[in-house]
């Protein structure tokens, strides 16, 4: 049998260590986006942020995600829909690092975002059934992939150097 120019062996222990790094990458850039975007409207980073489809407000109450962010006093809060929508830029880097496989990277995203839904129904005790929550993790979810596919590609097709020797100026 001839070698192939790409031949994979299934390698079951190194595709679970990319779920567990692509998990890992993923909720720890949504942690620094909430984090930092926190800091605007002095809102720490909480779990309820990550995992529930209702966001936070001022003393403890908690608005459903359809009915928007109103008032002088919430007017520098960061809504948890555009953080999600920033985690996918570093999710993307991820999936470049850990990946580097243009083919791969809708599964794995596919994948991430899959657990994600399941820590979701987890942690609230029930499904997602908030309209915008499933609007912003379709968009994530397509964003993730095409930006981490454009990203991989672009270092599978860099141009394979043919010439070792050193180059001399004659």
């Amino acid at each position: 049998m001839a070698a192939q120019f790409r031949s994979y062996v299934w390698d079951p222990a190194l595709i679970v260590a990319q779920m567990v790094l692509l998990q890992a990458g993923y909720y720890s850039s949504l942690g620094l986006w909430l984090a930092l975007l926190g800091t605007l409207g002095s809102t720490g980073p909480s779990l309820q942020q990550v995992f529930s489809d209702e966001v936070p407000q001022n003393g403890g109450k908690v608005l459903p995600l359809n009915s928007w962010y109103r008032g002088a006093e919430t007017a520098l809060r960061c809504p948890v829909e555009f953080i999600n929508l920033l985690s996918p830029l570093c999710s993307a880097l991820a999936l470049l690092y850990f990946i580097r496989r243009g083919k791969q990277c809708l599964d794995f995203t596919v994948t991430v975002h899959f657990f994600h839904l399941l820590g979701c129904w987890i942690y609230n005790s029930r499904f997602p059934s908030t309209l915008t929550w499933w609007l912003v993790h379709i968009v994530c979810t397509a964003l993730m992939a095409a930006i981490g596919e454009y990203l991989c590609m672009r270092i599978e097709l860099r141009e394979i150097p043919l010439n070792s020797a050193p180059k001399s100026n004659v």
